[in-house]
């Protein structure tokens, strides 16, 4: 969740696009274009202090070339990758989450604390706003407060009666 990519993108990262031959962290990790969804462009993300703890501390057994290698000669599968994550939802008791769940909930978490579309587009890979806000949830809280932001703007007093704001 700490770099909002998904899942194919996630299963498919090399160790090398994570860490430099010596197995420090880089200071972005790469997302290769033929990972990504329309396979149009690489792009990279900073690995953040808490993500590059969690790299650190993870880091995978020598000469592997996927970050989540599978049991065969690959990286684990994406579907292998979902029934880990159902599996251990199941055992904590939280429902319906899936791994595209956590994408969806990075980039909504990102947009709520004020980060401009157009940066959350450059992490995320969409192509254009229009995707990618069809990502971002809306809560009663957040209407709540435009409708209130909204009742500050009117006018009051005495040109209260001379203005109308059209919805």
């Amino acid at each position: 969740m700490r770099c909002a990519c998904r899942i194919r993108e996630c299963c498919t990262l090399q160790t090398q696009d994570i860490y430099t031959p010596k197995g420090n962290v880089r200071p972005r990790l790469v997302i290769r274009k033929s990972y990504t969804k329309g396979k149009l462009a690489t792009r990279s993300i900073p690995v953040i202090e808490d993500l590059r703890r969690l790299l650190v501390e993870y880091y995978p057994l020598a000469g592997e070339i996927y970050l989540f290698p599978g049991r065969s000669d690959g990286h684990i599968s994406e579907d292998s990758a979902s029934r880990i994550l159902r599996g251990a939802c199941k055992q904590a008791g939280i429902i319906g989450v899936s791994t595209h769940s956590f994408r969806r909930t990075a980039l909504t978490q990102i947009s709520n604390v004020g980060i401009p579309l157009r940066v959350i587009q450059e992490i995320s890979g969409h192509r254009n706003l229009e995707q990618l806000q069809k990502y971002l949830e809306v809560t009663d809280e957040q209407v709540l407060g435009a409708a209130a932001a909204l009742s500050m703007l009117s006018p009051v007093g005495e040109n209260a009666g001379k203005s109308f704001y059209f919805v």
